[in-house]
């Protein structure tokens, strides 16, 4: 399997929102409200995504095999809490269960971590929830737990933890035009 990085383009929109419902499905059944889960939509979602292509398409790359399609997705930008000391932040980083272990997560962060860089972003933060038993491969690219807090889903206060990375530049980054094996 070769695995290209590229930057989304509108008509990824679909494919991007079904790896997003899929991995929450497959990641968090048991774990949050069941209610919430089903309620994700991929049609819903593909609309959301088709406005954040418009806005912002240089920060969204996606992780495509030629025979497979997309396998993986990352949204990136600037931090959107300005009470935090990480001028950047990974909105999302999703690879689809079966693709998982195969470096694409990997390369798909070090990609992003590469688009903050350009945008004169020095350091970064991810929210990940607490119950999501991928955190670690966080901690494994060396991001630092740095924070706390609650996050709203399907009604519910659901506690999320922040890694940090402070220094970008100190992160080793792929080329501009990426692969993963």
């Amino acid at each position: 399997m070769r695995v290209e990085l590229r930057q989304a383009r509108p008509d990824d929109a679909q494919a991007i929102a079904c790896i997003e419902v899929e991995t929450w499905h497959t990641t968090y059944a048991g774990m949050l409200a069941d209610r919430a889960l089903l309620a994700m939509s991929p049609h819903r979602q593909a609309h959301m995504w088709s406005a954040a292509l418009r806005l912002s398409p240089g920060d969204i790359w996606v992780a495509e095999d030629q025979q497979d399609g997309l396998l993986g997705f990352g949204y990136c930008g600037p931090q959107r809490d300005r009470s935090l000391p990480f001028d950047g932040e990974i909105y999302m980083l999703y690879v689809l269960p079966d693709a998982q272990g195969m470096g694409i997560g990997r390369a798909l962060l070090q990609r992003l971590f590469a688009r903050l860089a350009e945008c004169r972003l020095r350091s970064a933060l991810i929210w990940v929830l607490r119950v999501n038993p991928s955190r670690f491969f966080y901690e494994r690219l060396g991001g630092k737990l740095a924070c706390q807090r609650q996050i709203p889903f399907g009604g519910e206060a659901v506690p999320a933890l922040g890694y940090g990375w402070v220094d970008l530049v100190a992160v080793p980054l792929p080329p501009r035009k990426s692969s993963a094996r």
